[in-house]
């Protein structure tokens, strides 16, 4: 690993050069923080003999990727801000036709998302490869590959539903995590798509993502820190889309054609439901897990249902079927360490929130995981 404080101690000097460059001061810092962040997952084989270059390198790679991604949102801005207004009738506008276009025909469907997400959704390489569970450089070269594909290509021909659907959910699952605008769009599309087609994982997908954005004002605090679900206020969850979000949803599951997006939501509607997190009932959310597993086979559907089966049946029902799964999987160490946890087990807890904050993938989740190790850290040199 790299070493941290000596890259910390750099900040200053690197923010500079960056601002020299011509990026913002703002941009600067939160450039560098990235590449803090980057220099968590440097192995001792990929240590840099500069520091300060490599530093500077990455940083100034992170404030172009960021600085694409505004430069792309700020032109859906003003696509969407120079249409006429719609007159009569469903109107569908340039961004919409844009997801639908990009979904070719003649790029398979991963492929299609994955273009897509970068050409239209603003989103970084980077970003796209985390959303997909794979590196950085086999995204990149899927995406260059889908450039090929369709160059010379008159994009006349609208792509496949289930694509389009597929973006807007991991367009909202960044904006979720990171930028409020990125989910209020993924919204604001979701809307026309169910409006639109009347399909009912179009419905699903836009219940899910209402029922999530109904706990945004409570996923966080006012430093920034995450707020885990069952320690959230669920006073500051916004009724009005809960309420709209299980409308469309009971809509949709009453057409009997069940999809991933309407499990999903069915979960989202039961964790809604719950007045507090003791209510929550875990053996339903197990069975839709279940069903779920079932239409995806998903290893994240696997790792959110072992997590509900520790609820619902014990921490160590929860740890057997985590043990199945593959460890390297993004956030399975954080679930074994809560399931440890729950089953008593303060030290192996203690461990692997650790070495889950050390794996984390953005700052404010590795803050948190490394606050709940110490947290354990803390009790068990108390029982000593």
């Amino acid at each position: 690993m790299v070493d941290e404080a000596l890259l910390r101690g750099l900040t200053p000097t690197v923010i500079a050069v960056l601002v020299r460059r011509g990026a913002g001061f703002a941009a600067a810092e939160d450039a560098v923080q990235e590449a803090l962040i980057e220099a968590v997952r440097v192995g001792p084989e990929d240590r840099p003999r500069d520091p300060q270059g490599w530093l500077i390198t990455v940083a100034w790679r992170k404030f172009l990727d960021a600085a694409r991604a505004e430069a792309a949102r700020r032109q859906r801005e003003d696509l969407i801000h120079a249409e006429p207004a719609p007159g009569p009738g469903a109107a569908v506008d340039d961004t919409l036709r844009l997801y639908f276009l990009c979904a070719h025909p003649s790029l398979s469907p991963a492929s299609a998302v994955a273009l897509t997400l970068r050409a239209v959704g603003g989103l970084t390489t980077r970003q796209i490869a985390e959303a997909y569970l794979v590196p950085e450089a086999t995204m990149a070269q899927r995406i260059s590959r889908a450039k090929r594909t369709v160059a010379g290509v008159r994009f006349t021909r609208p792509g496949d539903l289930a694509t389009v659907l597929r973006v807007l959910y991991l367009v909202f699952n960044e904006g979720y995590s990171g930028e409020v605008d990125l989910a209020a769009e993924a919204i604001r599309l979701a809307r026309q798509v169910a409006a639109m087609t009347k399909d009912e994982e179009a419905a699903g997908l836009l219940a899910l993502m209402l029922l999530h954005h109904a706990r945004r004002p409570a996923r966080t605090r006012p430093d920034g820190s995450l707020v885990p679900l069952a320690e959230q206020d669920r006073a500051r969850w916004d009724t009005r889309l809960i309420a709209e979000g299980v409308g469309v949803l009971q809509a949709a599951l009453a057409r009997d054609r069940l999809g991933e997006f309407q499990a999903q939501a069915a979960v989202a509607a039961l964790h809604a439901d719950a007045r507090t997190a003791g209510e929550t009932d875990w053996v339903q959310i197990v069975e839709w897990y279940d069903e779920l597993v079932r239409l995806t086979g998903s290893p994240v559907a696997r790792l959110n249902r072992a997590v509900a089966l520790g609820e619902a049946d014990g921490p160590r029902a929860g740890l057997a079927a985590l043990a199945e799964l593959d460890p390297a999987l993004p956030r399975r160490t954080a679930a074994a360490a809560y399931l440890h946890e729950r089953d008593g087990d303060l030290a192996t807890a203690a461990r692997l929130y650790a070495e889950a904050a050390r794996a984390a993938g953005n700052l404010a989740e590795r803050d948190h995981l490394t606050l709940q190790a110490a947290r354990l850290n803390a009790r068990l040199r108390g029982c000593t």
